[in-house]
């Protein structure tokens, strides 16, 4: 085992990152590169767990709003685009000898197990790489949220927050030229200056059980990697 910063990490996964550089879909070279930096890290001894989003498919709020479903059926829809996600990133890890499970909250036995918590923590110690779908399993929550819930229920010592920045800044730095990257907050911070970290449901969670963030670049090769070993790579939320 290599040296590492971290025993046990969850990896959270924005929809809108599966499409790569389109807006829909699944993006085989993403997905493919990302399966490859997961390897490394398991490779390296670190447990991790993925909470994969949806957004590339359907996202419930907002598709609530325009298509005029109801919130609670546009959130349903929403969770199930996850499993899609889940199952492609599976695919790709499995292609590297990289063994997995996908669990789910919402069951769908025929391609993936239920969410229990024993189940989870146990494929983890046997070195399978666990990717969560389905988010809570419970509509008007995020997958931000379902990401720090799961975090803590698994054991796990930060969040690896991917995003397509370099960090949290105090503007969009695509927008403001002069925006002012954070590498430290603390979670109030956040909640106070309503940053975009994740949504204030998911960091009053970590806030209260001390759960780190780590909000970094995953569009750039290696920085899964480098936080592992412990390089100051993006933002740290604690």
């Amino acid at each position: 085992m290599a040296k590492t910063k971290f025993r046990r990490v969850l990896l959270k996964l924005s929809g809108e990152a599966f499409a790569g550089k389109g807006h829909f879909g699944v993006d085989p070279e993403f997905v493919n590169r990302i399966a490859g930096e997961v390897k490394e890290i398991h490779d390296m001894g670190v447990e991790v767990a993925i909470v994969v989003g949806g957004g590339n498919f359907w996202r419930g709020a907002g598709a609530s709003e325009l298509h005029q479903i109801d919130r609670s059926t546009a959130d349903y829809m929403g969770m199930i685009a996850t499993v899609i996600n889940a199952l492609a990133l599976q695919a790709a890890l499995e292609k590297v000898g990289v063994f997995t499970r996908v669990l789910t909250a919402i069951e769908m036995q025929q391609v993936a197990e239920p969410f229990i918590r024993r189940r989870a923590i146990r494929h983890l110690e046997k070195g399978r790489v666990v990717i969560l779908a389905g988010g809570t399993g419970n509509p008007y929550f995020t997958t931000d949220t379902t990401a720090a819930l799961r975090a803590l229920e698994l054991g796990a010592e930060a969040i690896l927050k991917a995003t397509k920045v370099d960090g949290v800044y105090d503007a969009d730095p695509k927008k403001v030229s002069d925006a002012r990257k954070f590498k430290e907050l603390d979670y109030l911070e956040v909640l106070n200056k309503g940053l975009k970290v994740m949504d204030a449901t998911s960091i009053s969670l970590c806030m209260d059980n001390k759960l780190p963030i780590i909000v970094f670049d995953l569009t750039e090769p290696g920085n899964i990697k480098r936080i592992i070993a412990g390089e100051p790579i993006g933002t740290v939320v604690e």
